[in-house]
């Protein structure tokens, strides 16, 4: 069990930190401003709900697809590992330009799904994430085990990002924009060394079999 252990502690805290959903706070109360309390509880929880159907989705279709076309595991670390790297480098030192994310102009405008569960939930790191994560499930009896482990995670992952959504007025006057802004910068660092390090793993890996072959001849 402690592979599979280390698959949903690994996929959760990923998750979490490529989401991050204090950065997602402002976003999120800018969006849902002057709408009932009722609203605001559905647009979060509709939001969740569509980042958990595209993980899903991107999780059975990363591992059909690596699969099909016979994908190098150390390429999926390379590109996956410059998407984290990049995302890392927005987040720990952001544009000037501000929020990325305008509010929304219409009281009837939906806003569950674009902006708030794609990009800001569900964007270019959390699918390099889950490609990647499946890249790690081999064809084996504990297959389905697996897969189990990654579902948790990604269900526990959603909801910690609801409770987060649901009380965000109490957190942001608890931490405040600047502890915010900390907190992202924090997150950013991290999410850019686990972007680093996917790619020279993958680097590693790739070039491994020309060493290999260098010390036979």
């Amino acid at each position: 069990m402690e592979p599979t252990l280390t698959l949903f502690i690994s996929l959760f805290t990923t998750l979490l930190a490529i989401i991050n959903p204090l950065e997602a706070i402002p976003v999120y109360l800018g969006l849902i401003e002057n709408k009932p309390e009722a609203e605001q509880r559905r647009v979060a929880r509709q939001a969740c709900f569509y980042a958990t159907l595209l993980c899903f989705f991107f999780l059975i279709f990363g591992t059909l697809l690596l699969r099909i076309f016979d994908v190098p595991l150390s390429m999926i670390r390379v590109v996956g590992g410059v998407i984290l790297t990049k995302v890392g480098f927005d987040l720990f030192a952001p544009p000037a330009s501000g929020g990325m994310i305008p509010r929304a102009d219409s009281a009837h405008q939906d806003v569950a799904f674009v902006p708030l569960a794609m990009p800001i939930m569900f964007g270019p790191g959390a699918i390099a994430t889950l490609i990647g994560m499946a890249s790690t499930i081999k064809q084996s009896a504990e297959e389905p085990v697996y897969f189990l482990a990654a579902s948790i995670a990604i269900v526990v992952c959603m909801a910690t990002i609801y409770l987060t959504l649901i009380y965000a007025k109490p957190i942001l006057r608890k931490v405040g924009t600047q502890g915010l802004d900390a907190a992202t910068r924090i997150v950013g660092f991290f999410v850019a060394a686990m972007g680093m390090g996917l790619i020279f793993h993958g680097a590693v890996e790739f070039l491994a079999p020309y060493q290999h072959a260098a010390s036979v001849t």
